[in-house]
């Protein structure tokens, strides 16, 4: 059963003094307002409750029954839990059919919500020396998982990664996933306390989307220019209201065709208005914030939109100077015009120090959205971290800690994290960690239900 750690909360923000001292450093920001908003934060539930490295969360929301679905690596395969109560309180999670056994290799979960209810929820799956992604649905809420269908490519020994999935207002389901013909050209860089980057390869973002509920998948369609070694991967996607698609996604340049050796990569946006048949040209977003390593192993990026419909991108750069000290940022960007244009590059958390900062972000009301971080910036090990933003004032709070725990920095919590928004001010948020007194030397799956307070 679901476990909750002790302690009901105010959250309050950093002080403005507080906030200057650590040097946020702004770019392109409206003038910051004196930090006002606060964050109640209620308890928080271990959702895994089961044996094995429980990571990789991703996480959806149907706002108009209150439901949260959370889905993980963990479980011994890949998970789903839900709550029916916003986030306050999680039934035992449930296995996906067929990816628990030892002869199993699945990876990279994904989930998202129809407008009927129906849940959708992904995962990568290696079978018969090829790579792809699996979609299962539920009808009832996510209580089982009856059908499953598989998005095999062409190719024989292809390689995937990372899928994304969103669901439009006609009930369209839509899949990007990283996707490369020939697998003999990737090469990997390993984190020791982390997952794996790619040094080479046929990097590319393609689509499948289905009309029937998916039951059938659509053939693939390239989203990253320059297939098939376009540098192109890990591409979160949503659904506008009127069935715009828009896809935010992180952008390498292949240097060389013969090794695919690749520069660091800069995040690029690109939409389809006719279901994913064209794409706009990609346009750069936050380039004056520097580019992504090869070696960053976790996946960055995210794009969230608000009830007014601006656009909202986060990701995070690496930087050495010429004294060799690193540094690592997390930056949030806007657009006010369908992403046709972006705001200059805004920093997120405090901190510039060299680890990760696993970016997430979800749309509020009109003209404000939410920030969640995962980070071991805090020598005590990996904390959550949010933050609310306006348009119109800037930031509204210094960084709030939500996690009342440090998860240990020498075991892997996982590339992505989760955040929903159920109303303009009531949020959940989920996130991996490794608390030693309570999991024993692997991570465990956390949530929270979080009621904002703004100014």
């Amino acid at each position: 059963m679901p476990r909750r750690l002790p302690g009901f909360r105010i959250v309050t923000a950093l002080s403005a003094i507080a906030l200057a001292a650590v040097g946020t450093g702004t770019a392109g920001a409206p003038a910051a307002a004196a930090p006002a908003a606060s964050y109640q934060v209620g308890p928080i539930t271990d959702v895994s409750g089961c044996g094995g490295q429980n990571a990789e969360v991703e996480q959806a929301a149907d706002p108009k029954l209150g439901y949260v679905y959370a889905e993980w690596m963990g479980c011994k395969g890949i998970a789903v839990a839900r709550s029916a109560d916003g986030g306050r309180t999680w039934d035992p999670p449930v296995s996906l059919p067929g990816t628990v056994g030892s002869n199993v290799n699945t990876w990279d979960p994904a989930i998202a919500v129809a407008p009927d209810g129906t849940v959708y929820a992904s995962f990568m799956l290696a079978r018969h020396s090829q790579y792809y992604p699996v979609v299962d649905a539920s009808f009832d809420h996510g209580a089982t998982f009856p059908q499953s269908s598989a998005l095999i490519p062409p190719d024989r020994k292809n390689w995937g990664d990372r899928d994304f999935i969103a669901v439009g207002p006609a009930g369209t389901v839509y899949v990007t996933w990283d996707y490369g013909p020939e697998r003999t050209s990737i090469s990997y860089i390993c984190a020791r306390n982390g997952s794996c980057a790619f040094a080479t390869g046929d990097l590319n973002v393609v689509m499948q989307k289905s009309t029937d509920g998916g039951k059938t998948w659509s053939k693939m369609s390239h989203i990253s220019p320059g297939f098939p070694a376009s540098g192109g991967d890990s591409a979160p996607l949503m659904v506008e209201p009127d069935g715009r698609i828009d896809v935010l996604y992180q952008g390498y340049q292949i240097t060389n065709t013969t090794t695919y050796a690749m520069n660091p990569a800069y995040s690029y946006f690109t939409s389809s208005t006719d279901g994913g048949a064209t794409w706009s040209p990609p346009v750069r977003v936050g380039a004056q914030a520097g580019t992504m390593s090869l070696a960053e192993w976790w996946i960055d990026g995210d794009i969230g939109i608000d009830a007014a419909g601006n656009l909202y991108a986060t990701w995070d750069t690496q930087r050495t100077n010429r004294g060799g000290a690193a540094s690592d940022t997390g930056w949030l960007s806007y657009s006010t015009d369908h992403g046709a244009h972006w705001s200059a590059p805004i920093q997120v958390p405090s901190d510039r120090l060299s680890v990760p900062h696993i970016m997430e972000v979800t749309g509020g009301g009109a003209g404000i959205a939410y920030l969640s971080w995962l980070s071991d910036s805090h020598p005590a090990g990996y904390a959550l971290y949010l933050r609310a933003y306006s348009l119109a004032q800037g930031w509204l709070s210094g960084p709030a800690q939500i996690s009342t725990r440090y998860g240990d920095r020498a075991v892997w919590p996982g590339d992505t994290t989760g955040l929903s928004a159920l109303s303009p001010t009531d949020i959940v948020a989920s996130w991996g960690s490794d608390y030693p007194a309570l999991s024993g030397n692997k991570a465990e799956i956390y949530a929270a239900n979080i009621t904002a307070t703004l100014p």
